[in-house]
């Protein structure tokens, strides 16, 4: 491994000339440049499939260009591993975290760079470190917690700390907020401001314009594997991101017409209903939806959401009250049976829930349906009639793979997340429960699950979206829940209350 250098002081400290990189016929970047200078912010943009991930792939040593060069401190580097980049000061902060969940934030971040003491491992040493880069950079942890009693956020700024602790003079950050609160999120812009300030050069790639404008220097868009575009957030607005990165115009806030509410679909009475540590997280839980109407759930994470969402589609034991569809009682049934009423769903986790990863695109397109006549016959799978169905589907939805025989952890997060909303959004269905439904997907694709959603309201579904994307839920409901403690804190109606309304009621204040 190479040591680091010290280059030249004029030069950006990071730097891609002409990188290109091929996956057989696939061109996933093509002379692709950058510069990054210290204290700077550089945002990435780009919908997925891009090329945003194979770029920095390439600057963090996980995949060699076929061409073009990376400099760091002005000097050509060969990155053939993170080992290789790690050495030379480039840290990466990666979308799932690598941490282990038993061990304390202090062990985290030492590992596999342990100071030691007489050969043993110099425990006090090493929390010591922690708590002094934790204090310099404002990332509030506890060196002593353990990792898997921690919140989201809180776990990102361990991967944070575990890089500076290396001696990470460049962070690359991807997708950081994608599974953060908006009020990590705001705690998380915070920490990237603070790092920027103390001579940390980072790049910031994001799905999120808002996060771009509040936190970048300079934009980089990535369309089709090319740079198409540099602009400063102060000479544009999140409505020219987002056509920059599309290549055409984008509604960022959807127009529906108003709901034309029906009879009640989906009732719940009193829903009580314990996590994964048997402690109660939905309590005395009273919610009524539609038939024609969107019913948004806003919450602070952790308040119940997750655990709600599994309940009403049969994935979570309840330990009280009723859920009612269509006033039966389905309480008692499990996930198949309550699909089989009519009931679609998008889990929050989609590598967890909602896909087989292993599993082809055309598999996993009909892995509720697979058994239905047209796609079995006498126990049969009817492949030709599977394949059609997801060639189809796959343009309908506008879904990036190289082909349905692709296997579906080969796509992009946000293709996934289209690939699950195809698969529940192409049926029939009497109630759509989304959990998180556009969570890691570029902004082009946010408009079309959007759509899609409004459009499920518009034949008549019954639609539960529960998101902790504030703008989200404003976007696409008719009424906003929020939940707090467990249960329902206060009810609005969309088209009438603020975001700071909303939040507020989030944070504690009393109901409505």
């Amino acid at each position: 491994m190479s040591g680091r250098r010290e280059g030249d002081a004029g030069a950006p400290l990071l730097e891609a000339r002409g990188l290109t990189k091929r996956f057989g016929s696939v061109v996933a970047n093509e002379d692709v440049s950058l510069q990054l200078r210290r204290g700077e912010v550089l945002g990435l943009l780009g919908e997925n499939g891009a090329g945003k991930s194979t770029l920095v792939k390439m600057l963090f040593g996980l995949h060699r260009p076929d061409s073009g060069e990376i400099r760091v401190g002005g000097e050509v580097v060969r990155l053939r591993s993170p080992r290789d980049a790690i050495g030379m000061g480039i840290g990466m902060v990666h979308q799932h975290f690598q941490l282990v969940p038993v061990m304390t934030v202090a062990e985290n971040v030492v590992l596999g760079a342990e100071p030691t003491r007489h050969r043993f491992v110099d425990r006090r040493r090493a929390a010591a470190e922690v708590q002094e880069l934790s204090e310099r950079f404002g990332l509030a942890v506890d060196p002593d917690a353990v990792v898997e009693d921690l919140p989201i956020g809180a776990q990102q700024r361990v991967e944070i700390i575990k890089a500076l602790y290396r001696g990470a003079e460049i962070l690359i950050l991807d997708e950081p907020s994608a599974v953060l609160t908006p009020e990590e999120t705001d705690e998380l812009l915070r920490v990237v401001a603070e790092l920027a300030a103390g001579g940390v050069g980072i790049v910031f790639i994001t799905h999120k314009l808002r996060e771009v404008m509040d936190a970048a220097d300079r934009v980089v868009v990535l369309r089709d594997g090319r740079v198409v575009g540099e602009v400063a957030p102060g000479d544009t607005d999140e409505a020219g991101l987002a056509a920059l990165m599309v290549g055409r115009s984008v509604v960022l806030r959807i127009d529906k017409q108003p709901a034309r509410p029906g009879g009640t679909v989906l009732e719940i009475r009193g829903l009580e209903v314990d996590d994964d540590r048997g402690r109660r997280a939905v309590q005395g839980f009273d919610l009524e939806v539609r038939a024609g109407e969107i019913v948004g759930v806003a919450g602070v994470q952790g308040n119940g959401q997750r655990e709600l969402a599994e309940a009403i589609c049969g994935m979570r034991p309840r330990s009280g009250g009723c859920v009612l569809l269509r006033e039966h009682d389905v309480t008692r049934l499990g996930a198949r049976a309550i699909h089989d009423l009519g009931v679609a769903h998008i889990p929050e986790d989609r590598n967890k829930h909602g896909l087989v990863g292993s599993y082809s695109v055309a598999d996993d397109l009909v892995l509720n349906r697979f058994d239905e006549p047209g796609f079995a016959r006498w126990g049969r799978r009817e492949r030709a009639a599977v394949r059609r169905w997801a060639e189809q589907l796959i343009i309908e939805f506008d879904v990036r793979t190289p082909g349905v025989e692709a296997p579906a952890d080969s796509l992009s997060g946000g293709n996934q997340q289209k690939l699950i909303v195809a698969r529940e959004l192409s049926r029939e269905s009497v109630l759509v429960v989304a959990a998180q439904p556009t969570r890691g997907v570029d902004v082009g694709s946010i408009e079309f699950i959007h759509r899609q959603l409004v459009a499920a309201r518009d034949r008549g579904a019954a639609v539960l979206v529960i998101s902790a994307e504030l703008e989200e839920l404003l976007a696409v409901s008719d009424r906003i829940a929020v939940m707090r403690s467990g249960c329902v804190a206060a009810m609005f109606d969309a088209g009438s209350v603020t975001s700071e309304a909303i939040g507020l009621v989030m944070g504690g204040a009393a109901g409505h």
